[in-house]
């Protein structure tokens, strides 16, 4: 039965003794003590209380350690003021060799001494007090965020995923989340809500579709009960302290008790306590100080993609730092008019959907200068092969897609960026050819099965796309399709493969993935009416010059990356999200652009002879825009955002 009304009101302090009682009103106590933290709670054997405590360390959104309590002790001072904890809740679990064996409403026939010359089970056990997200329910409906397991009336649902916790000696298992329903409206405030509850669980670890976390079937969960969603509610995920259950389970102890899920002890520690069982973080070691750093830390929510359904997560400081970078890219020194066409957004949710990502094809190629021989042009190689470096160093897998034309000449271009150092390592490079209706569909996925896809997100920069008439043209109307291979199938294809997001980095319409902004192009771009490509990408971004957006992608990952908000969300709130070892940090800062070696492999475009593309001009310029001054500036200013060198007055 659902607790009365005159339960809600009491103080955990109330509620003990009533649930010591077995009140039979105190069936769960979700939506209980609100205004107070919730504890899951976790009994051992002495001899593994160390590797359990480093095993809550290494794993901190699901087993945010309130109390650990000393051998044999039943109270726990920190948290309740007279509490037993063998009767304060109000049913209990018992594992004999980690099975569960039975549930029972007190643990107390296990604290007698059964004869002189033995001692009780109890003396030998340690209890761990963890974090439980029933903390943050008050705070939620406060928000104004509704609360479906409350108002339902049920015990919340929690289930086992396939992503595996760090172990710690004998703890290994999965983690296991709560799911609650949030109106898609509602999410930064659930997510602001509970960020600022670290005690409870903190911030979501998933938002979006349960696949992504191997949870096949919503209405079956492992714990709990179903908690139906409704109309324009989004599934939400937060780390759950039921991973001490699975540990247990693991870990065959030849005795262990816990909580009943659902029914948590409840403490005195008000749910606003500036406490945390973690060091505060900084947002970066490479960051400005942390003064500030609760607000700065606060993570936005965006949509990443709808196929899956996936939200991602990141701090209000990296997210206003992107739209910097997106406001420099945007400049128009060219004149070209591209601010028409610009997106809030693009770039931070396409670098969102490239941070989740972990194989990537990136293409690029514009042969505009027709009449020569190469016909490309200085403009989409060199932010392709920053972006690609970039994700290296982040340890995604990368493949470049060309023309077959180019095959030689780029693959030529690879092995001098690497023997230069622009390239972090080698990278496949292949080529897509129209062999049939399936042929995209095959080069896509594993076996042409749109469920195993071979790579996760495509890129385009500075790469023809197909207009309206199926040909390609360069901005003056020329018609260059002789030229081009049918990458844009690609990107055609992808729109119906679950699981693959696609982005388009372009600086005049006629660009692959500049399908969605074709209206603008048309109205507003010369020779739009002809030009504007009609194959659009998930995400659209526009810079002045398209080997920009490259950079700019480059650095958002690395802001992505050394952001505590992000990172604990992509790792699922699992090792430490508040130190980067500083090798890896290194490793990252190595292979950010650079102006020097942007102008490294500008010069070895000239001396395989590409062109400047607006120009003609065999010279270091991209655009008709020199090296000196204009390229090299753009760069030290989304340096000096990226890496909080100074502040860039925008």
């Amino acid at each position: 039965m659902e607790p009365s009304h005159r339960l809600h009101s009491l103080s955990p302090a109330e509620l003990r003794p009533l649930i010591r009682q077995e009140d039979p009103r105190i069936r769960t106590t979700t939506g209980l003590a609100n205004g107070y933290q919730q504890a899951n709670v976790v009994i051992l054997p002495s001899h593994l209380a160390d590797d359990f405590e480093a095993f809550c360390r290494r794993n901190p959104a699901p087993l945010p350690l309130l109390y650990r309590s000393q051998t044999g002790e039943t109270s726990c001072p920190p948290l309740a003021r007279d509490a037993d904890i063998r009767t304060d809740i109000s049913q209990y679990y018992v594992y004999e060799e980690g099975c569960l064996v039975k549930t029972v409403s007190s643990l107390q026939s296990y604290s007698t001494q059964p004869s002189a010359a033995h001692h009780s089970p109890w003396s030998d056990m340690v209890c761990f007090y963890l974090g439980c997200s029933f903390g943050f329910e008050g705070r939620l409906k406060k928000a104004g965020v509704p609360v479906r397991n409350v108002e339902q009336g049920t015990n919340v649902s929690m289930y086992r995923t396939a992503v595996p916790c760090i172990p710690a000696a004998v703890f290994s298992c999965p983690l296991v989340v709560t799911m609650r329903p949030v109106p898609a409206g509602m999410l930064d405030a659930a997510v602001e809500v509970t960020h600022l509850n670290p005690l409870a669980h903190g911030a979501p670890v998933h938002i979006g579709d349960p696949a992504l976390l191997g949870i096949q079937d919503l209405s079956r969960p492992n714990y709990g009960e179903q908690v139906q969603l409704q109309p324009g509610d989004v599934p939400v995920f937060w780390a759950c302290g039921v991973t001490a259950i699975e540990a247990i389970i693991s870990s065959k102890p030849s005795l262990a008790f816990s909580h009943s899920p659902g029914c948590m002890f409840l403490t005195d520690i008000p749910d606003s306590s500036p406490s945390s069982p973690t060091p505060p973080p900084s947002e970066s070691p490479v960051g400005s100080p942390s003064t500030d750093h609760n607000l700065e830390l606060i993570p936005f929510c965006f949509l990443v993609s709808h196929n899956p359904l996936l939200y991602s997560l990141a701090s209000q400081r990296a997210v206003a730092k992107i739209r910097q970078l997106a406001t420099i890219i945007g400049e128009d020194p060219g004149q070209r008019g591209i601010q028409a066409l610009f997106v809030e957004d693009e770039l931070l949710r396409s670098c969102l959907a490239l941070s989740h990502a972990s194989s990537v094809a990136i293409t690029t190629g514009f042969p505009t200068h027709y009449m020569h021989s190469p016909p490309d042009e200085t403009d989409g190689p060199p932010g392709a092969i920053a972006m690609a470096t970039m994700l290296l160093s982040l340890g995604k897998l990368v493949t470049m897609v060309t023309d077959r034309r180019a095959l030689e000449m780029n693959q030529a271009l690879i092995d001098e960026a690497v023997r230069t150092g622009v390239l972090k390592t080698a990278i496949p490079l292949v080529t897509f050819e129209d062999n049939g209706p399936d042929s995209a569909l095959h080069f896509l996925c594993h076996d042409g099965d749109p469920s195993k896809p071979r790579y996760d997100h495509l890129v385009a920069i500075e790469r023809t796309g197909r207009a309206r008439d199926g040909n390609y043209y360069n901005m003056r109307g020329i018609n260059i399709k002789h030229l081009v291979d049918p990458i844009d199938d690609l990107f055609i294809a992808a729109k119906n493969i679950s699981g693959i997001i696609t982005t388009g980095i372009g600086d005049g319409g006629n660009e692959l993935g500049m399908g969605q902004l074709k209206d603008r192009v048309e109205e507003l771009m010369p020779n739009g009416g002809l030009i504007a490509c009609v194959v659009p990408a998930d995400y659209a971004i526009t810079a002045g010059v398209s080997n920009w957006g490259g950079y700019a992608v480059a650095c958002g990952l690395y802001l992505l990356h050394t952001c505590p908000s992000h990172q604990r969300y992509r790792k699922k709130g699992l090792g430490s999200e508040h130190s980067i070892p500083q090798e890896q940090l290194q490793d990252w800062t190595a292979n950010l652009p650079s102006v020097d070696k942007e102008e490294t492999i500008l010069s070895t475009l000239v001396r395989f002879g590409i062109r400047s593309g607006k120009t003609g001009n065999l010279a270091m310029e991209v655009d008709g825009l020199t090296f000196h001054p204009t390229h090299s500036d753009i760069i030290t200013r989304l340096l000096e955002v990226t890496r909080g060198s100074t502040t860039p007055s925008l």
